[in-house]
């Protein structure tokens, strides 16, 4: 779970950018994210200024279905050329109307997961994993769920 989880990977890839490794989902708990990967702008100020979902940077073919958009990565360097002056930067009014609003079994699943990292970190997986299907059931469609299990 967390950095250890994905040191292979950040090993073999020569960054550009900072990442956070969310293990324990505040921050996709805070700004309702339910996609990995997923992107929160934020500027040198500590701003944020834009929150994307499914940031895959192109269109990717998955059998009969597609992910991802080929309008993200020309978005993201607009926003690098020009800063606060890109059309993609969000107002501090439009982020926090933008995040998604949960339903009352999506808001029961963000603590339900959370018992289950809780129960993780204390070295009782079955217990973990308990909570972290009850989570998925709860919230079928946050792909955060599911990858924590």
């Amino acid at each position: 779970m967390g950095e250890a989880a994905t040191a292979e990977w950040h090993d073999q890839t020569e960054l550009t950018y900072t990442t956070l490794i969310d293990a324990n989902h505040r921050v996709s708990s805070l700004y309702n994210l339910v996609n990995v990967p997923s992107a929160i702008w934020v500027d040198e100020a500590g701003r944020v200024l834009r929150i994307n979902e499914g940031t895959y940077s192109e269109t990717i073919a998955l059998g009969q279905t597609t992910i991802g958009t080929d309008e993200y990565r020309p978005a993201v360097r607009d926003w690098v050329m020009n800063g606060a002056d890109s059309p993609y930067v969000w107002s501090q009014a439009e982020v926090p109307a933008k995040i998604r609003r949960r339903t009352s079994d999506e808001a029961l699943a963000e603590p339900t997961l959370k018992l289950g990292v809780h129960f993780y970190g204390l070295g009782d997986e079955a217990l973990a994993r308990s909570y972290w299907e009850r989570a998925q059931a709860l919230f079928p469609d946050s792909w955060n769920f599911h990858r924590q299990d």
